[in-house]
């Protein structure tokens, strides 16, 4: 075999993971999908190009026949008919995932990506948690002594795994000399495990499939779910897999994403944090009218999300498929009654903006918070498993409302500059420890909300913006000045080992690719770099 482990770091229960026979499918699957992943990264690139030369996206006029037609997906598995509440979180360590699983949500999603630092550690210590919770003999005892089982007396969640996007190497492998693909060996591992076991005890090798910006991207992840299929033998669409709708392109793509995963798809995912993130991103050069406010004013009423959540829902309704709402990032403090009751408040309202539109489901991030998601679904689902016979045909999107975001209410403000460089150094500080998901005051923070804020203050810089409330403008003096300030901050915060250990070179980081005359794509690929 050409492929090698290159991870230094020994791992309790590796070799459960790491058989050669996994290793072989890995490798195969390298070597028949690595070019095709090659020539979507370029081709995103390219079409980013072609945007910023013309300004406009719009829905794509060979693909028209696509949209107009009458298909839908496959039928979901039993599993699956009921998502009315999904958890989200890292599948390591075993704690977080035994407490996701007995959280009484219906779903799991096991984050492998956004919410995970792809350590050596974490990127087996994920594997082996999800191998035991498809053989349901997952267990950890605490270093204190406290025991932590799957629950006996209700059904668990039912998992749904994200592996990383396209975009994120795996340096602890390679194949033929070259790092292997993120990708390809958290779905590789989780599939040659566990696909076979899940169907026999009647569940099934599910995903979540993050970042795609095109339906070619959902192509080759079918090609890819056909040719594991084939390699274990599983029966043809025993894989199902939701789709994030995460990045500006993407919306503009849903029929033919779910099209192309037809046999394969399960639904559409609201993801609101990317996708202003990709939105930021793509139009970075776009001038003042794609300038956000504070990324704390951007709400999910403002008109280019409702065009965004309300066109995901008609799509997916209309194909048969689920349409699953986002993620609601304020988490409760039990040792704060007043801020749990505020958390609460807010989470019930956003889910029940998101229920009364016809969403099927929706995301928490924190174990109490799964019975008010629940109680507001129940509330509109009633003893039905899903509202996908809600067609919404009264819901008519244009290209020019998902690109309205002038339409956001709110200004750029010095207070926000501040929290933005705050959160992506406090954000990125934590994942180079190795912890991928951050509570930071009482709002849960990925990836997704960092790159949001370095991304705001790399375009506010190129755009020369003057925030409201200092009348300052927004140059790399001012935002190394703050920063400087918000880091020392955090100093006190946190205390000198671990402000020395992650947070000075986080810092450093987020000063870089600020200030920066090239925009970064993505943030985790240089921190990547500063993980051991």
């Amino acid at each position: 075999m050409t492929i090698e482990i290159t991870g230094t770091t020994p791992v309790d229960g590796a070799e459960t993971i790491l058989t050669p026979e996994a290793l072989q499918f890995l490798e195969k699957l390298h070597q028949e999908f690595r070019d095709r992943r090659e020539e979507r990264l370029a081709a995103r690139a390219a079409r980013r190009e072609d945007v910023a030369q013309t300004g406009r996206l719009d829905f794509l006029p060979e693909t028209a026949e696509i949209r107009s037609g009458n298909w839908t997906v496959a039928e979901a598995p039993p599993q699956l008919q009921d998502r009315r509440v999904e958890m989200t979180g890292p599948a390591s360590p075993a704690k977080m995932a035994i407490n996701a699983l007995n959280s009484g949500a219906k779903v799991w999603l096991a984050d492998l990506e956004d919410a995970s630092t792809p350590t050596w550690h974490n990127v087996i210590d994920s594997q082996l948690n999800l191998y035991g919770a498809a053989r349901g003999n997952l267990s950890y005892t605490s270093p204190e002594g406290k025991e932590y089982a799957l629950r006996t007396d209700a059904p668990l969640s039912v998992v749904v795994a994200r592996p990383r996007g396209w975009h994120l190497p795996e340096k602890n492998i390679t194949v033929d000399g070259e790092p292997a693909i993120g990708a390809l060996v958290d779905f590789g591992l989780h599939f040659f495990h566990n696909a076979k076991h899940l169907l026999e005890t009647g569940s099934g090798p599910y995903y979540y499939l993050p970042k795609l910006e095109s339906h070619l991207e959902a192509r080759l992840w079918n090609d890819i779910f056909v040719f594991a299929q084939d390699y274990v033998g599983v029966l043809q669409g025993s894989v199902r897999a939701t789709v994030l709708i995460e990045t500006i392109p993407a919306a503009f793509e849903m029929d033919e994403i779910l099209y192309e995963l037809r046999d394969h798809a399960s639904g559409l995912n609201a993801g609101r944090w990317d996708y202003l993130f990709s939105i930021i991103k793509y139009f970075r050069d776009g001038g003042e009218s794609f300038i956000l406010p504070d990324r704390a004013s951007v709400a999910m009423t403002a008109p280019f999300m409702r065009a965004y959540t309300e066109l995901l829902v008609k799509t997916c309704h209309r194909r048969g498929a689920f349409a699953m709402g986002g993620m609601a990032a304020f988490i409760p403090n039990r040792r704060e009654p007043e801020i749990t009751a505020q958390a609460i408040d807010k989470v019930r309202a956003d889910k029940t903006r998101e229920a009364n539109d016809g969403f099927d489901g929706s995301w928490v991030a924190h174990p109490d918070l799964v019975p008010v998601c629940r109680e507001v679904f129940d509330g509109v689902l009633g003893d039905r498993p899903n509202q996908i016979d809600r067609q919404r045909p009264e819901v008519e999107v244009t290209a020019a409302q998902l690109l309205d975001v002038e339409s956001a209410d709110g200004d750029v403000t010095e207070v926000g500059l501040r929290a933005n460089l705050y959160v992506a150094v406090a954000y990125v500080a934590v994942w180079l420890s190795g912890n991928g998901a951050v509570a930071i005051h009482n709002l849960m923070e990925d990836a997704a909300t960092a790159e949001i804020s370095r991304s705001q203050v790399w375009q506010q810089i190129r755009n020369k913006v003057v925030l409201a409330d200092t009348g300052n403008t927004v140059t790399p003096e001012l935002v190394n000045s703050i920063l400087a300030e918000e880091t020392e901050k955090l100093r006190g915060e946190v205390g000198d080992e671990a402000f020395s250990k992650f947070y000075e070179p986080a810092s450093r980081l987020i000063a870089d690719i600020c200030v920066s005359e090239d925009y970064t794509d993505f943030l985790t690929l240089p921190a990547y770099e500063l993980v051991s």
